[in-house]
């Protein structure tokens, strides 16, 4: 999508600190970090939001889900535990309309997330 922030950085229009790329996602640190880690996980395809996920795209997010714990696995910060966090549709906080996960860790986290 040719205005999409997390697509232009995908196609590297827009720089970003990639922590892991494979054919299907890609993660970069949040350029606003609410935790010493603070991933953004996103498919390299454009799904809008979680509400958008069907039968056909579904497996796109399975492999999120197996990147996320592949990177739990490697990261220090996150052997104590981690949050996956995704925002969907705007009342609920989204504030780039490409589906993406923050993925936190290296600090208590509290609920409400904070």
């Amino acid at each position: 999508m040719a205005d999409c922030l997390f697509c232009k950085i995908v196609a590297g229009e827009i720089p970003s600190k990639k922590i892991y790329e494979d054919e299907t996602v890609y993660v970069f640190e949040d350029i606003a970090p609410t935790a010493p880690v603070h991933y953004l996980v996103i498919p390299k395809a454009h799904i809008s939001k979680l509400s958008d996920v069907t039968a056909e795209n579904s497996a796109v997010i399975s492999h999120i889900y197996e990147v996320i714990a592949k990177l739990s696995k490697e990261n220090e910060a996150m052997k104590d535990g981690f949050r996956v966090v995704s925002n969907c549709g705007e009342s609920a906080g989204q504030s780039v309309f490409h589906i993406h996960f923050h993925l936190l860790a290296g600090r208590p986290l509290t609920w409400p997330a904070g």
